[in-house]
């Protein structure tokens, strides 16, 4: 059996990171994180630390900002995986450079773990954002990097519990956002950004780590996107709350409101309201995540590649936030 490869992990202790960590140490990857020393050192970040510590990951001292110790952490593995948050999508050219100059890699997944930033509909700050990963996707092809990117879609273990409550004209999940002690989605009403019809695809983020992982090592996810689209996690709005009224058996008050009224929002709202709306606007009413065949010459679906794993349904997800 061939040795697995080594895989260094960039933002690891970020909100997707370590799930990306997790999976990678688990699965009997040698693991290494790259940390800046003041991570380690940071009381808030303890619980992370020790957890990468006690699974076995190797810590690496390293910033974005500094080349050589991006170079020098780059040359002990054969995998990079960018896991780094919206403020630093940009950075990553700087990761690109390190992988150039290191000469090693065998294999860059740079930072997407959402919708696929080339088959997108979207406006505001998503559009912002969802242009910068798409730059990223043509910097790394420019200069011949192996890479797979990871089209996970929805981080359901964020938006299932945060199914919005609020009476405001705005898009889902805002009133969540607002109310951190909040544990469940609505009991009494639900707001709905245009008709509820087109589908979004809802992945447990431990799933999205064991696919990421399981794709470092297999030919053919290379220089592919890999989707993660679970037809058991494909949902419209209106099929989702349909779902929740079963389970806690009880009809909500809908209100929907229109494609225009989220546009207004999307403008008239600051940051990170705009953002939430503008994400709402691609994956609810244009359904971004779903709108698209995939078709082996540019992707490949993780369900079908990968039968083994045992993935976490949003059935059985939203049977825990009853």
């Amino acid at each position: 059996m061939p040795e697995k490869s080594k895989i260094l992990i960039i933002g690891g202790t970020g909100y997707i990171g370590k799930f990306i960590v997790a999976a990678s140490a688990k699965s009997g990857h040698p693991t290494f994180a790259l940390v800046r020393e003041s991570t380690v050192s940071d009381p808030s970040k303890s619980g992370i630390i020790g957890s990468f510590k006690s699974s076995g990951v190797n810590l690496v001292y390293g910033d974005l900002n500094d080349h050589e110790s991006l170079v020098k952490a780059i040359k002990q593995v054969d995998v990079v995986i960018s896991t780094v948050g919206r403020l630093q999508f940009s950075d990553q050219v700087k990761i690109i450079a390190a992988i150039k100059e290191a000469g090693n890699v065998k294999r860059f997944f740079p930072s997407e773990f959402g919708n696929d930033v080339d088959r997108v509909h979207a406006v505001g700050p998503a559009k912002i954002a969802f242009g910068i990963k798409a730059q990223i996707r043509r910097a790394i092809e420019a200069e011949g990097i192996p890479y797979t990117y990871v089209c996970s879609n929805l981080f359901a273990g964020f938006f299932l519990p945060r199914l919005s409550q609020s009476d405001a004209t705005a898009a889902f999940f805002v009133s969540k956002l607002s109310q951190p002690g909040a544990t469940g989605p609505p009991r009494d009403k639900v707001i709905i950004p245009g008709d509820g019809n087109p589908k979004a695809v809802f992945n447990k983020e431990e799933d999205i780590g064991t696919y990421t992982i399981k794709a470092v090592d297999d030919p053919s996810t290379l220089n592919k996107n890999l989707y993660i689209r679970p037809p058991k996690n494909t949902y419209s709005y209106n099929e989702i709350i349909s779902l929740w009224e079963k389970k806690i058996g009880k009809t909500l008050e809908k209100i929907y409101v229109p494609e225009e009224q989220v546009l207004k929002d999307i403008q008239e709202a600051s940051f990170p309201l705009n953002a939430i709306f503008s994400i709402d606007h691609s994956v609810f009413i244009k359904g971004d995540q779903t709108n698209f065949e995939v078709e082996p010459s540019f992707g490949v679906e993780a369900t079908e590649l990968y039968p083994d794993v045992k993935f976490t349904t949003v059935d059985e997800l939203l049977n825990h936030l009853v």
